[in-house]
């Protein structure tokens, strides 16, 4: 999640910008080189192109999936938390406060029912409880949480950008 100040302006991508995205979504790690030949275009074009995409917050960073039960994280879930209606002027320091939550590994802010879905990984079950009440439930402006555990987490193969 950007910042809450709604959609920004796709700029105007070409077939090797689009080439270069996709390799890195599949693998942020494969090197200049490799990138270059799958995107069809030389190595120096392909590393212009891959800095004006940062540049432009096309690519807005690069990260490593890890495996959080390895880290002690057994439990992971989701959490809809809907804030009062007179709390709406609290959206940016919700966001904010949750984002530096340990356990929380995304926030996302929704349209519907609920405004945000809190990706939280915790040890246990009791850790889940404490973070619900702790740093949910027990604040002013959270009108309600509804929970949901994990079971199996995936990444999907899309860009979000249909074809």
């Amino acid at each position: 999640m950007n910042d809450l100040r709604g959609p920004r302006r796709a700029r105007e991508l070409s077939e090797a910008d689009l080439a270069i995205v996709e390799v890195l979504r599949r693998d942020a790690r494969t090197p200049n080189q490799e990138v270059a030949r799958q995107a069809g275009i030389a190595p120096s074009t392909c590393s212009v192109r891959m800095r004006a995409l940062e540049r432009d917050g096309v690519i807005t960073g690069y990260h490593a999936d890890v495996d959080l039960e390895a880290l002690g994280a057994a439990l992971q879930a989701m959490v809809a938390v809907r804030l009062r209606a007179g709390a709406r002027h609290q959206l940016p320091g919700f966001t904010a406060r949750m984002r530096r939550r340990p356990e929380v590994v995304s926030v996302f802010f929704v349209g519907g029912a609920e405004d945000f879905l809190v990706h939280v990984a915790v040890a246990d079950a009791g850790a889940l409880r404490d973070f619900v009440v702790d740093q949910l439930s027990s604040h002013a402006e959270v009108a309600s949480t509804q929970t949901s555990v994990i079971f199996e987490h995936t990444r999907g193969a899309g860009s979000g950008v249909a074809p």
